[in-house]
């Protein structure tokens, strides 16, 4: 008895990779990642259909995305702040059930406007989770794994994302799109039950004392002076803005001549997310090993050339610039998303809020734009947009970062 009360009140040093606990702990944030983003981007592979059925254009069903992306990106840091007063486990519990009911709802709305204010309040319910996930797993985590960690956990929003669009697909080509997104609701729904059974209770959150708090001005403004976490937020944006441009208009352009794919078959190039799958958790592992700069670097130079390979007009070559491009893109976000939260000196929580914030701003904001580029200047326009985004953040993290 006596051990067991000194071991919870000495300093916590977190679950060791190989614990039961650990592995729960991964398997769970795995599950929250497919609840999470299975909904998120369930509209992506079905937005011709949205369109057509709604009456809007190609950058106008956009928005179902870029409004959801948008919504999470102002929800992240209130949800730090709730969860640095409930604990991170408590509040991404309650994100989860509220995302979920906010998504039943989306399904019966009428109108494009409702759906899209249905779709913001969806974003920012589920900005509780890659709010707080990070945060959480390097308070639960032992120091020394929490790269592969958090390798482990973007992987599952990986699969989440692919679930998302899959599953989406044939339900709308059998029925609509609305039966298409309460299809990926139920998946969530299943995923956020397994994620609220599995995790354990939580070891490293301490709640500080009000007098003890620093203010969310202070916290923020020592996050964002710094030029290291600066540049990590912008890999953030740039990288998630290119990333969700090129999946959000290949649809309309495979849909179109010379290739005339139905939704059906284009909903399968998601598939694609499996590579990113390997590369999170694969960039984690090197990044232990090797340093998480060089890993941050060779991955964005990976995402530009499956970017570039992407401008033929050939499908099997476009199908292999894809995977290429998920490969670079996840590698990097595993790097820098894990990177932010571990370098942060003040307010852990709302320093990788503040990258999930920028990351998803940058969803939003590119995401919407390229729309209007691909409208006005075609496939080539836009994907030199991407490649042009991802070359700056890598040029700003090969200035400025400096792998520990």
């Amino acid at each position: 008895m006596t051990d067991t009360l000194r071991a919870f009140s000495s300093p916590w040093a977190g679950h060791p990779k190989g614990s039961s606990e650990y592995r729960r702990i991964l398997f769970a944030l795995a599950c929250a990642g497919v609840a999470t983003f299975a909904q998120l981007y369930s509209p992506q592979g079905i937005l011709p259909e949205i369109s057509e059925s709604l009456d809007v254009t190609a950058d106008q069903s956009a928005l179902l995305i870029s409004v959801a992306t948008l919504g999470l990106a102002a929800a992240v840091l209130p949800w730090s702040i709730v969860a640095d007063r409930i604990g991170r486990l408590p509040a991404m519990r309650l994100s989860l059930i509220a995302a979920t009911t906010f998504g039943l709802a989306v399904t019966v709305c009428p109108n494009f406007t409702g759906v899209l204010v249905l779709r913001a309040l969806e974003g920012a319910a589920l900005g509780g989770l890659p709010a707080l996930a990070m945060t959480y797993l390097q308070e639960e985590i032992a120091p020394a794994h929490t790269a592969v960690a958090a390798g482990t956990y973007i992987s599952g929003t990986t699969i989440g994302g692919l679930s998302g669009r899959i599953v989406a697909a044939p339900f709308t080509q059998w029925l609509d799109w609305r039966w298409g997104v309460a299809s990926v609701v139920v998946l969530s729904a299943l995923a956020a039950t397994a994620f609220m059974l599995l995790t354990p209770a939580p070891r490293g959150f301490r709640r500080a004392r009000r007098e003890d708090r620093p203010s969310l001005a202070y916290v923020l403004w020592a996050n964002l002076r710094s030029p290291q976490m600066l540049v990590l937020y912008v890999q953030g944006f740039a990288l998630m803005g290119g990333f969700v441009t090129m999946y959000n208009y290949l649809s309309f352009r495979l849909q179109a001549p010379p290739f005339l794919l139905p939704s059906s078959l284009i909903a399968f190039l998601f598939l694609a997310y499996l590579a990113g799958t390997w590369s999170s958790r694969r960039a984690g592992i090197i990044a232990g090993t090797r340093g998480r700069l060089p890993v941050l670097l060779v991955s964005i130079a990976v995402m530009v050339a499956g970017v570039l390979i992407t401008l033929v007009d050939s499908l099997p070559v476009i199908i292999v610039g894809l995977v290429v491009l998920t490969i670079g893109f996840f590698g990097a976000h595993s790097i820098a998303s894990g990177w932010s939260a571990a370098r942060a000196r003040v307010g852990r929580a709302q320093a990788a809020s503040l990258y999930n914030l920028f990351y998803y701003a940058g969803s939003s904001v590119v995401g919407w734009a390229g729309g209007v580029v691909f409208i006005h200047a075609g496939w080539t326009a836009t994907a030199l947009l991407v490649a042009g985004l991802a070359v700056i953040a890598g040029g700003c993290a090969a200035t400025v970062l400096r792998s520990r």
